[in-house]
C-alpha cells in the first residue's frame, strides 16, 4: 500500500478510531495520544496487513491493544483521573443516551459503540475484537437491556 493510500484510509477511519479510543479511555488526550500511537504503529506494521479491504478492522484492533496498554500503564501508575468529559459524541446523541452509555462496564460499552454509532456489522465487530459472534450479539443484547433500565423505557 502506499503512503497517499494509507493517508486517505486513515482519514477517513480517523473518526472511528477517536471515538473508539474515547469509549474505552474516557479522557480525551489519552485519546489522542492512542489514534496517533495507533496510526504510527499501522504505518509501521503495513506489511501485516492482508487485505486492504479490513484496513478499518484491522487498524481498529490495533487501536484496542493500544488502548488497554495505556489502561494497564494507568492503573499502574497514575491515580484514577478526573473522568468528567464524555466518551460519546454529544453530536450522535443526546446527552441522557450519552451518558446511559457511559455507565455501561466496558466490554459492552465498545460493542454499542462500534455497532450504533459506528456502523460496524457483528462480523467485523467479531474480527475486531477477537470473539465469537454470538459474544458480540449477547454484549448488544445486554447493552440494550442495561440502556433501557438506565433510561426507565
Amino acid at each position: 500500500m502506499k503512503k497517499e493510500i494509507f493517508t486517505q484510509k486513515v482519514l477517513d477511519c480517523e473518526q472511528t478510531l477517536y471515538r473508539i479510543s474515547l469509549s474505552m479511555l474516557k479522557n480525551e488526550k489519552d485519546c489522542e495520544d492512542a489514534v496517533q500511537e495507533t496510526i504510527l504503529t499501522g504505518f509501521r506494521k503495513l506489511d501485516t496487513l492482508k487485505s486492504e479491504e479490513f484496513f478499518t478492522t484491522w487498524l481498529v484492533r490495533i487501536l484496542i491493544n493500544q488502548c488497554k496498554k495505556q489502561l494497564r500503564h494507568r492503573s499502574r501508575f497514575e491515580p484514577p483521573a478526573n473522568e468528567q468529559e464524555g466518551i460519546i459524541d454529544q453530536a450522535y446523541c443526546s446527552a441522557e443516551i450519552k451518558f446511559a452509555l457511559e455507565s455501561l462496564p466496558e466490554k459492552i460499552r465498545i460493542v454499542m459503540v462500534m455497532f450504533y454509532v459506528e456502523q460496524f456489522s457483528i462480523k467485523e465487530i467479531k474480527a475486531t475484537l477477537s470473539i465469537p459472534a454470538g459474544t458480540v450479539k449477547s454484549r448488544l443484547s445486554k447493552g440494550r437491556k442495561l440502556l433501557k433500565i438506565e433510561l426507565d423505557v
